[in-house]
């Protein structure tokens, strides 16, 4: 299945269902009309799981420069963007989540990726905070019999197309 949106094309060969999960046109199935809660990109159902897909493509991605050195963003301004954009990304995930078990469309485990025109040290830092605090797998409470989520990848488009089995490009 192939999906353009926000700029990309991928191509899904093997899932069941790909769609544009955030669609504006209320013609379309896919819309979902509540304004007060939000959406990922894509929502993509495998056999044996779902993706929700999120693509982040800043024109200026240098805003979120990160420094592993100091484990510090390298600006001033960047741990407020910084901060802003990981609770952007985890209430995406959250909210759609929402959408989805309303639906009663969480029957099979869930991943989430998201696809950012950042470096990898800034990736690698936001995939291990959205892991921590979505959270990943039962480390939410000992109680839980459900996982929010079975794994948070962040990637940029070369690293997408390295590790994942749908090829991505972009568009122009």
């Amino acid at each position: 299945m192939i999906v353009e949106t926000d700029g990309y094309r991928f191509d899904f060969k093997d899932a069941l269902e790909a769609f544009v999960f955030d669609e504006t046109d209320k013609r379309r199935l896919n819309y979902h009309g509540m304004t007060m809660l939000k959406a990922v990109d894509m929502v993509v159902e495998l056999r044996d799981r779902y993706l929700f897909v999120e693509i982040k493509d800043y024109a200026d991605a240098a805003q979120f420069e990160y420094s592993p050195a100091d484990d510090e963003p390298a600006t001033a301004d960047a741990p407020v963007r910084l901060k802003w954009l990981k609770n952007y990304l985890k209430e995406k995930y959250r909210d759609t989540f929402l959408y989805r078990y309303a639906e009663d469309k969480v029957d099979k485990p869930v991943m989430y990726l998201c696809l950012l025109n950042f470096d990898s040290a800034l990736s690698g830092h936001l995939s291990k905070i959205l892991r921590y605090e979505l959270p990943v797998g039962r480390a939410g409470c000992p109680r839980w019999k459900r996982e929010l989520a079975t794994a948070c990848h962040v990637v940029d488009l070369k690293k997408w197309n390295e590790r994942f089995p749908w090829p991505a490009v972009r568009l122009s």
